[in-house]
């Protein structure tokens, strides 16, 4: 059964993000966990992120539509970006993230349509990325967005590397990898990704 997420991209006041981020430790985390809400993690950009900003993800348990993630956040916070998501294969508990080394969050414009070949294209083409020793990676999670009525949409893969230098190796991953990433790409009409480091 599928979770609920959200991506979130705030704003601070500040040049940095470290008011920003003190507050959500403060106020929201508390609150969302009063309501059953987990923080799967707060990131800091490394490329692709203003310093003063922070990626934001959170989960609950099940299909809740009803769920309203940005009711705690800090007065100061501006929403950049927010999307609503439900995972799919992975992950498939809302658990502790490992703290050390690089999470780049990749984004697809897809049809929805398109999204279970998109997730059965990923998960088999995992089998053979993740078992190598040239590089050090695992994704952690691949979302859809929520369904609506539109036809088009976007779906958020968060993967894990050890450090930038396994990222670029993973550029060419086995050949069946990158046969199925080249499949999943032809069903994509745009991509934008963020390397980030988490801070929570």
């Amino acid at each position: 059964m599928a979770d609920s997420y959200v991506f979130l991209r705030l704003r601070g006041a500040g040049r940095d993000a470290r008011d920003l981020l003190e507050r959500l430790r403060e106020r929201t985390l508390p609150a969302w966990s009063a309501e059953g809400l987990r923080c799967w993690g707060i990131w800091q950009g490394l490329f692709g992120v203003g310093s003063n900003e922070l990626l934001v993800m959170a989960g609950a348990p099940g299909d809740r539509p009803e769920l309203d993630f940005r009711r705690a956040l800090p007065d100061e916070a501006q929403v950049i970006d927010a999307l609503p998501l439900l995972s799919t294969v992975r992950p498939q508990t809302i658990g502790r993230l490992p703290a050390e080394g690089v999470y780049v969050f990749r984004f697809f414009d897809v049809r929805l349509a398109d999204c279970d070949a998109i997730v059965a294209l990923s998960q088999e083409a995992w089998e053979t990325f993740e078992d190598t020793d040239r590089y050090v990676a695992r994704p952690e999670g691949l979302f859809r967005a929520r369904g609506d009525d539109a036809a088009e949409g976007r779906m958020l893969l968060v993967t894990w590397y050890d450090g930038l230098s396994s990222w670029e190796i993973s550029r060419n991953p086995a050949p069946e990898a990158l046969d199925n990433f080249r499949r999943r790409r032809a069903l994509t009409a745009g991509t934008i990704a963020y390397a980030a480091r988490l801070v929570t």
